[in-house]
């Protein structure tokens, strides 16, 4: 075992629509070490056997007193189980007793954006805040909310869905089975579509892009990010697009919730202020009551691509101390 048992260590694990990250944790939010496999999204016990193997792997040469998954889908109040995931196999899935018996060690399950929720106000760039949202944009939206100190869930826990928002009656069709939805307009998926239409439309316009992927219909959110850093006008174009996007539905967040800090993250988010920048100048210009309120902080998330893991870790890590600290406050449920 390593020289770092009995530290309190954790391990969490990222579950995403395409591979699967673990870490080993400490109590300040470090990632210790990390290894990664494929999800094989189709088969949720194969997924469940690759959240095992990360977990063996690092336990073998760390000693750990919890684990936690962030996953990407609607986990219930209790934490246990996962109700619906729209790229996962999961559906009413009992995730922590299947993986708490083959673990041998306490298990905690968490909504992946609410882990990176948790991180980054830990550990990251919402510190201090009493009331902050987290966005995090990759093939869809995700977020979550700290409100002062505690994960705010939901009566049924699965608040902080931002992406499923509809913001364009009779839009574009998503995967959860409305159509309009935010994250059909202002995540990695919409950047690619809108690359594609503009390839198709205009192709020496988007040559670079073409470039980039091959051919138009292989263009993803990723080749969009690489051009628009390279300075590329069409990405550049389709990037302040979505964030013009992402400006309107972080108003409309304010409208009801009232955040100081809406805290950025995901893949989409690499791109920092070619992204966030057209979202501010959005948010301001059509926020209720502008110039008569104060205006929250629009900023990038600090952890990366490691805050999903190190939010669960350290929710695995506190429940395992006290699940006090880490239940959702009861008054959520039943003091309406």
């Amino acid at each position: 075992m390593s020289a770092e048992a009995g530290a309190g260590l954790a391990i969490g694990v990222d579950i995403g629509g395409s591979k699967a990250a673990a870490g080993v944790v400490d109590a300040d939010g470090r990632v210790l070490d990390s290894v990664r496999l494929p999800t094989p999204h189709k088969d949720a016990a194969q997924t469940e056997d690759v959240i095992a193997e990360l977990v063996r792997d690092l336990s073998g040469r760390y000693d750990v007193d919890a684990v936690g998954v962030g996953a990407a889908g609607w986990v219930a109040a209790d934490r246990a189980t996962v109700l619906f995931s729209p790229h996962l196999a999961w559906r009413d899935e009992p995730l922590r007793e299947a993986l708490r018996a083959r673990l041998g060690v306490p298990v905690w399950i968490e909504n992946d954006a609410n882990a990176a929720a948790w991180a980054e106000y830990r550990f990251g760039a919402a510190r201090g805040e009493s009331v902050v949202l987290c966005i995090t944009l990759g093939t869809g939206i995700g977020g979550g909310m700290v409100l002062d100190g505690e994960l705010f869930r939901g009566a049924f826990g699965v608040a902080g869905e931002w992406g499923h928002m509809r913001v364009v009656p009779g839009g574009r069709r998503c995967a959860c089975g409305n159509r309009g939805c935010w994250e059909q307009y202002a995540s990695g998926r919409a950047l690619a579509r809108d690359a594609r239409d503009l390839a198709d439309s205009s192709p020496l316009a988007a040559r670079r892009l073409i470039e980039l992927a091959g051919h138009a219909g292989a263009l993803e959110g990723t080749h969009v990010t690489v051009a628009a850093l390279e300075g590329d006008p069409a990405a550049l174009e389709v990037l302040a697009e979505a964030g013009a996007w992402l400006g309107q539905g972080i108003a409309d967040l304010a409208a009801i919730l009232d955040p100081g800090m809406v805290v950025v993250g995901g893949g989409v988010s690499e791109v920092g202020d070619l992204l966030l920048e057209p979202a501010r100048q959005r948010y301001s210009a059509v926020l209720s009551g502008r110039g008569f309120r104060p205006e929250l902080v629009i900023t990038a998330a600090a952890l990366g691509a490691a805050a999903g893991l190190v939010g669960a870790a350290d929710l695995a890590r506190r429940s395992a101390a006290d699940p006090q600290l880490a239940s959702p406050p009861t008054s959520q449920a039943g003091d309406l």
